[in-house]
């Protein structure tokens, strides 16, 4: 059994991390900011301004923000947020808008109303909008969290963050925290924000992950977990149905049939297929990311009804595998060049260890083979190929469960694995924060260079 402290801070950081998004995070938290820099200012900008770090650019260019009707850019989410947006639905904040607003958004868009500068030496998350009309102004800076309020603020003077927001105080938190290995040494030091994760960070292990979902009551999670099958099986679903974007999940089951293994790859990729190109569907996120949340869950869901196996087993797999997901992402940052789709993908791995009866060397070989095999794909912005992307990591994850159960892993020293699964968890961690910086201004300058 794992220690009371080790259950409630898995549970609170379960809670925390898997809430309900619409649409692709970073348009929304676009929208979130700009929705509250509009309440505090209390009435109706007659402008906005908004800074936004290049890794949120990155990620606003290739997707439609939901229920604007095509639109794309942070313009276009901001404007959204400013005239229809409810800030107290936090990454849900664009359910409010209504199809009648839109002729006011699109004529706020082509007057030039809102001004959109790249921020310079800040935060890979990192977005401000300010409003103003009149001698007013309201400010409101999100860092860390897509909904982290790190400062809210009207004619310079602090304000209350918005209520359920990440952050404790208009001002808000953030702290470092080190990570450790199962066997208690020091590990990689990485940057959260306040709250369950920045507590909780360091007690993440595969060791305890695995006990914990073997032997916790669930009670406290099993609702999060829940929306997370329900929400995310209803954007799967409409992906296979409709034709949205590049159609990755259902070019997987025309081209491949519906085996189990073609069907845990095409259910995620569909539900990215759906919610890169604007579907007003919210998905439950995992580490900031409907993408990733997505990708650590419905593999995992679909082995389970193959299987048969009960509601339980499922909720405690699932458990896991979004702690395995949160446990390398926590290390390499929300955002960064290295692809989320990565991390997630070992986590329904681990998660479909789980349920075939893994233990901790089956689960551990499967995320030191996945990693081993696509560690190295790169994020270059949120848009309809992260579906192709979900499909590949999440192949390579079931291709390196079936390695574990076979006896076979990577062996230490071969490449970035090493023989200790917290070490290579950390090796890559290592890789996404600092080796991959210079790949993403490339990548920026690249996707911004026309």
């Amino acid at each position: 059994m794992v220690s009371e402290n080790i259950r409630s801070a898995y549970a609170a950081i379960l809670n925390e991390e898997l809430v309900p998004a619409l649409g692709c995070t970073e348009p929304i938290a676009v929208a979130y900011a700009a929705a509250r820099a509009r309440e505090i200012l209390d009435r109706m900008p007659e402008g906005l301004r908004v800074r936004c770090s290049g890794n949120i650019v990155k990620n606003v260019k290739g997707v439609l923000v939901p229920n604007t009707g095509g639109l794309k850019g942070i313009a276009a989410a901001a404007v959204a947020g400013v005239v229809g947006g409810d800030a107290s639905r936090r990454l849900q904040v664009l359910e409010s808008l209504k199809p009648e607003q839109l002729p006011e958004v699109r004529r706020l868009l082509a007057s030039g109303y809102c001004e959109v500068r790249l921020a310079e030496g800040v935060e890979n998350l990192y977005i401000e909008a300010e409003a103003f009309a009149g001698s007013d102004r309201a400010l409101v800076r999100i860092e860390g969290s897509h909904t982290n309020i790190t400062r809210a603020s009207r004619n310079g003077h602090p304000v209350e963050a918005a209520e359920g927001a990440s952050s404790v105080s208009a001002e808000g938190t953030q702290k470092t925290v080190s990570a450790r290995t199962s066997g208690g040494d020091a590990g990689t030091a990485c940057h959260v924000e306040g709250g369950a994760l920045a507590a909780g960070a360091g007690l993440l292990n595969i060791r305890d992950i695995l006990e914990y979902a073997r032997t916790a009551d669930m009670g406290d999670v099993e609702k999060t977990l829940s929306d997370q099958i329900e929400m995310n099986r209803a954007i799967s679903e409409e992906g296979l149905a409709n034709p949205w974007g590049a159609q990755v999940g259902r070019t997987l089951l025309k081209t491949r049939g519906d085996d189990l293994r073609t069907r845990a790859a095409a259910r995620p990729a569909a539900g990215s297929d759906a919610r890169m190109s604007g579907c007003s569907l919210p998905v439950v996120i995992n580490s900031g990311s409907g993408n990733q949340g997505m990708t650590v869950s419905l593999p995992v869901i679909e082995y389970a009804r193959e299987l048969g196996l009960p509601r339980d087993r499922l909720i405690r797999a699932l458990a896991l595998s979004n702690l395995v997901a949160i446990r390398q992402k926590v290390l390499i940052g929300k955002l960064s060049a290295y692809c989320g789709a990565v991390s997630a993908a070992c986590g329904s791995g681990a998660g479909i260890a789980f349920l075939r009866g893994g233990g901790y060397r089956e689960i551990s070989d499967t995320i030191a083979n996945t990693l081993g095999n696509v560690g190295g794909i790169v994020c270059d912005g949120a848009k309809p190929s992260c579906a192709a992307k979900i499909a590949s990591a999440v192949e390579a994850a079931i291709l390196a469960q079936d390695l574990a159960f076979e006896g076979r892993a990577f062996g230490d020293g071969e490449g970035l694995v090493s023989s200790d699964v917290e070490r290579t968890i950390e090796n890559v961690g290592t890789l996404g924060r600092e080796g991959m910086r210079e790949t993403d201004q490339v990548i920026l300058r690249i996707m911004t260079s026309d």
